[in-house]
């Protein structure tokens, strides 16, 4: 069996923060056990959630993710003080309940190309699963209308991040399963991947390099709107050329 002292080296865990948040490492053991055993299956799931949404003709591709133990463990920490501002000071994070209150142990996400295609996904998602949540991440300035209009909640994000989130229900087996669905376009995946791996890697993002993320941000930004006026001409040619096609046919009949 794993010693605490193991344990806490093993996933970088300092001792101090448990004493300040009151958490015993048990409780931490316990989760991690269970997360553990549950994997597979949650890969299965992962699976079968990706291959429908695949089956969407607007989607372009879909990954999916499983929680590190590592970030799993960290989270757990981290979210302690705010569950207990929300239930009382005598939460804590158990093998009972942390697959509640931890949203995104499983993750898929789905990209699309055109801006335009949301609606068709949104419409999707609702139709397959019960989605508990959803939030529109915007840049601020950006325009909400088209989430306003579904009711659905906007969070203005400084970092520039484009993502609508849901959380959705499932039932693999007799117990409910929580799955946070990431929905962007090819190009708010692309800056946000990149956005995601320079935070990880600095404590505190330079000026330099934060002033030349949001130009990139507002790059792709650009990109979006100028792809779907790129396929809103394509559609227009296309009607143009169908009905001048039919036309001639009228006139060859004729």
């Amino acid at each position: 069996m794993i010693s605490k002292k193991q344990f806490l080296d093993t996933y970088n865990i300092n001792e101090s923060e448990l004493k300040e948040f009151n958490i015993d490492w048990q409780d931490l053991k316990a989760i991690h056990d269970d997360f553990l055993e549950c994997r597979k299956s949650y890969e299965t799931q992962a699976d079968l959630i990706a291959n429908i949404l695949r089956g969407h003709p607007k989607v372009h591709s879909v990954k999916t993710r499983i929680k590190d133990m590592r970030h799993l463990m960290e989270k757990v920490i981290r979210k302690t003080p705010n569950r207990r501002e929300k239930y009382g000071e005598d939460f804590k994070f158990t093998v009972d309940n942390y697959k509640d209150e931890i949203t995104d142990l499983l993750g898929i996400r789905v990209i699309h190309i055109f801006k335009e295609d949301w609606e068709e996904i949104h419409n999707f998602i609702t139709s397959m699963w019960n989605v508990r949540e959803i939030v529109a991440n915007v840049r601020e300035g950006d325009t909400t209308k088209k989430f306003d209009e579904q009711g659905i909640a906007v969070r203005s994000r400084p970092s520039g991040y484009r993502s609508v989130h849901y959380l959705i229900e499932s039932y693999p087996t007799n117990k409910k399963l929580i799955t946070e669905v990431q929905v962007r376009t090819i190009f708010e995946e692309g800056y946000g991947e990149i956005d995601h791996q320079l935070r990880y890697s600095h404590e505190d993002i330079p000026e330099l390099l934060g002033q030349n993320l949001m130009l990139l941000n507002r790059i792709a930004g650009s990109s979006d709107e100028m792809a779907s006026l790129i396929n809103m001409l394509s559609q227009s040619i296309q009607e143009v050329e169908n009905k001048f096609k039919s036309k001639i046919n009228e006139k060859d009949n004729s």
